[in-house]
């Protein structure tokens, strides 16, 4: 709380009037690197500009780290200059870091190198092969409908003013279990609400971003937490959005920002592609699959050719399995994979005229290379649940981060669902419509807990799995 106190009154701590109104973040951690990233503005936030933005400034910053809160015998990343054609965005990358150690950092930035200042201390912990680990996991933070208090699809409407200066419940319930990283499943913005006018321009999308950072709830929380980020549709073009069609903004424009505004790459770095693993923890590997930027069309007969993934990020993904080790394999994919959904759509794995085919076949696949222990947890639809496909792989859905984007959601059996039979097994589903997140955590012995809460962090659903 003090450190929110602190953000809130920023205004009166200023650097030659320029700031860093969204804080700073931390991404991609691994045992021995992470990258670094903060945003030059014109105004301290938390309050938006005249405009409804938050205006990026020109300046020059370089990141320090070190094991001592007081920064003694720092390292520092070069000096980098932040530009209107990066959104004023400075991102340094940190290697040669000790394992399961914790940093502090900071950002020392100015309108010049002679006024430049150090801003306030974050810090972020790298990954260890051993000991307990814990990440929270989140997906489908709609801004429109939490400051608008709009209901998208029956969920509550709770936000109070003090929320909306604030930001989501949710980030406050997570920074006091203190998880070792988040992970953000997609649909971190929405870029079609509000539909009239939905943004399609470039400072339009980056407005998204700006208004969604600067709240002082995602500050704190990612002031000491690094993050891995994945996209969905809202974060790339719009609703349920493929490659196709001229309707703005364009495909390439959505991979584009989403590179831009996460800490994920280089700033200059536009081949690599999202999709890619990390190894957690001696017993848990994590796959991160990229849902949009290889997709076949949306309305394609189902079938062998017709793939969200590819070809070659499908191939990636089975080899790197297959090598994997890890007592649990986790794949974090931003639509889902088991469901049940609604069988109105068409744009994800469930989906009878989807891509469903390559989701059974996948599965299939598993079964005949003997691969055990895989899960899937995806965002994207905004309900809660626990569900086992007919070939046995399980899926953990996170549901929305705030309470006025969650839904009551589907269960098997339904007759307007990709399920209408009833052979998908759901051991949970939550009863009401509730924000929330996904909690994970795991031990030396590779027992695996997973609890679904409610966004003010009460357990709504708990399970716990043993190695075999």
């Amino acid at each position: 709380m003090k450190l929110i106190a602190a953000l809130l009154l920023l205004s009166t701590a200023c650097h030659a009037e320029i700031y860093q109104a969204q804080g700073e973040m931390a991404g991609e951690v691994t045992a021995t690197s992470v990258w670094l990233q903060s945003r030059l503005t014109a105004i301290p936030g938390p309050l938006l500009d005249e405009t409804g933005d938050v205006l990026g400034k020109e300046g020059v910053a370089y990141f320090e780290w070190s094991e001592s809160a007081d920064f003694a015998e720092p390292t520092r990343s070069k000096w980098s200059e932040a530009k209107a054609d990066h959104d004023f965005i400075i991102r340094s990358s940190a290697s040669r870091l000790k394992p399961g150690t914790l940093y502090h950092y900071r950002l020392v930035f100015g309108e010049t190198r002679e006024s430049a200042k150090p801003g306030p201390t974050r810090s972020f912990k790298t990954l260890s092969e051993s000991g307990a680990v814990s990440f929270c996991m989140g997906s489908c933070m709609n801004y429109h409908a939490f400051m608008h208090g709009k209901a998208n699809g029956g969920g509550p409407v709770t936000a109070t003013e003090e929320d909306k200066r604030l930001g989501y419940p949710s980030f406050a319930a997570m920074a006091a279990l203190k998880p070792d990283f988040f992970i953000g499943t997609g649909d971190i913005v929405y870029y079609d609400h509000p539909a009239k006018p939905a943004a399609q321009t470039l400072p339009e999308l980056r407005r998204k971003w700006h208004e969604q950072f600067r709240f002082p709830r995602m500050i704190e929380f990612f002031a000491r937490t690094p993050a891995f980020w994945s996209k969905d549709d809202h974060d790339f073009r719009f609703n349920d959005a493929d490659l196709r069609g001229e309707k703005l903004p364009a495909p390439t424009t959505g991979i584009e920002i989403f590179r831009e505004q996460m800490p994920i790459f280089d700033e200059e770095d536009r081949t690599t592609p999202t999709y890619r693993t990390h190894r957690v923890h001696k017993h848990l590997q994590l796959w991160f699959v990229e849902g949009r930027d290889f997709r076949s069309p949306n309305k394609m007969l189902d079938g062998p050719e017709k793939s969200i993934w590819g070809r070659e990020q499908r191939e990636w993904l089975q080899t790197t399995l297959k090598a994997s080790d890890a007592a649990w394999k986790i794949i974090i994919t931003p639509t889902p994979m088991v469901g049940p959904d609604r069988n109105s759509k068409t744009d994800n794995h469930t989906n009878l005229a989807g891509f469903k085919h390559e989701a059974d076949s996948f599965f299939e696949w598993l079964i005949d290379q003997k691969i055990t222990n895989v899960l899937t947890f995806c965002g994207d639809r905004h309900w809660q649940y626990h569900s086992i496909h007919p070939l046995g792989v399980e899926e953990f859905s996170v549901g929305a981060l705030n309470d006025e984007n969650a839904i009551r959601g589907e269960k098997p059996g339904g007759p307007k669902t990709t399920d209408p039979e009833g052979k998908i097994k759901q051991p949970y589903i939550y009863k009401e419509p509730t924000g929330g997140f996904l909690r994970v955590m795991i031990d030396d012995t590779a027992k695996l807990v997973l609890e679904h809460r409610d966004d003010h962090g009460v357990v709504l659903n708990a399970v716990t799995k043993t190695r075999p």
